[in-house]
């Protein structure tokens, strides 16, 4: 067996074994437990496009997530329009805010675009919090905006468990899983890279760094808005404070960091490790130390940082070579 047909055989069986998973754990609990844990995989592979391959550090995604939501839903509670409808539409506007946000930030390096990214991220959502509405459209203010329950079908983005949501999930993260390998393998990837490792350089081989790493915010807006229409029809509740706050944005970063910033297997290894410590630190001392998962997340980044500053993939994918060639060599073998 050569090494390419060992690595498509063991995707081949996370995939199969990702989707028969709920044929063993039925538990609507833990099923919720996996969608999250998909969702923040997917959130931070969003991320990873523009804060992994175009070598930034966004640290305001989760205005992205707040505006697939809000879109999907006004469309669908004002309108009536289906909110796969409106989770397009939610994709297309923040794709167009975020290039608007890219247009002069992308000129500023390290923690000039970081501030950059956090002031255009909490100045919307300040504005949606303290506005009922803007012209026709009902946001709420603070309150937030509560999801009616309808007839349960796939066109109203509503059933009646939990199932239909995780395969939703799964197959959202698995189509955006591609899309960063094929991206990552392609001429826009490796011009990304170039650009977010030595700008300079770029440049002067004739790369319009800026036009490459304002696509990929594009992307990356477009994918993340996607993710805040799901979070909209699971919860059926939402408001600004809890879905467009810093704190998922920092979230988001923490994991891509942790597990691997610009890699393909890094926001997915880092959610399957963090997200559960996250909801441990919130089931068990979120009254004690509201925020304490965030603490937590930042020693371990610091810990990261130190020893493992290409993440927790590098050495996972250490293993895994020394594994395959082993397995590899004992198949030519054969």
């Amino acid at each position: 067996m050569s090494r390419k047909q060992l690595d498509r055989t063991l995707l081949v069986l996370a995939g199969l074994l990702a989707f028969a998973l709920p044929l063993v754990v039925t538990s609507p609990t833990y099923l919720q437990i996996l969608i999250l844990l998909f969702f923040y995989a997917y959130l931070t592979t969003s991320w990873n496009l523009v804060g992994g391959f175009a070598g930034v550090l966004p640290l305001g995604h989760s205005v992205f997530v707040g505006i697939g939501a809000y879109t999907s839903s006004i469309l669908t509670l004002q309108y009536g329009i289906s909110p796969w409808i409106g989770m397009l539409a939610g994709g297309v506007l923040a794709a167009l805010i975020g290039m608007v946000i890219g247009l002069p930030t992308f000129r500023m390096r390290g923690a000039y675009f970081c501030l950059c990214t956090i002031a255009f991220a909490e100045g919307i959502r300040v504005m949606v919090e303290n506005i009922d509405k803007i012209g026709p459209l009902n946001i709420n203010g603070p309150r937030g905006l509560l999801i009616p329950l309808k007839d349960p079908s796939l066109w109203n983005y509503q059933f009646m468990s939990k199932l239909p949501y995780y395969y939703i999930i799964l197959i959202l993260l698995i189509l955006v899983l591609a899309l960063t390998w094929f991206i990552s393998r392609s001429k826009v990837g490796y011009y990304l890279a170039a650009g977010g490792e030595e700008p300079e350089a770029a440049a002067a081989l004739g790369i319009n760094v800026a036009n490459y790493k304002l696509f990929a915010m594009a992307m990356s807006c477009f994918l993340t808005a996607l993710a805040g229409t799901f979070y909209a029809q699971l919860m059926l509740y939402f408001y600004p404070k809890g879905l467009m706050g810093l704190d998922l944005s920092f979230e988001i970063a923490f994991i891509a960091l942790i597990g691997g910033r610009g890699t393909i297997a890094g926001p997915v290894i880092g959610a399957l490790l963090l997200r559960p410590l996250n909801e441990f630190t919130r089931i068990y001392l979120s009254d004690m130390l509201p925020g304490l998962h965030l603490v937590i997340f930042g020693l371990i980044l610091i810990l990261v940082m130190l020893y493992l500053p290409k993440g927790l993939t590098a050495p996972l994918a250490a293993i895994y070579d020394r594994l395959a060639r082993k397995i590899t060599v004992q198949g030519d073998a054969k």
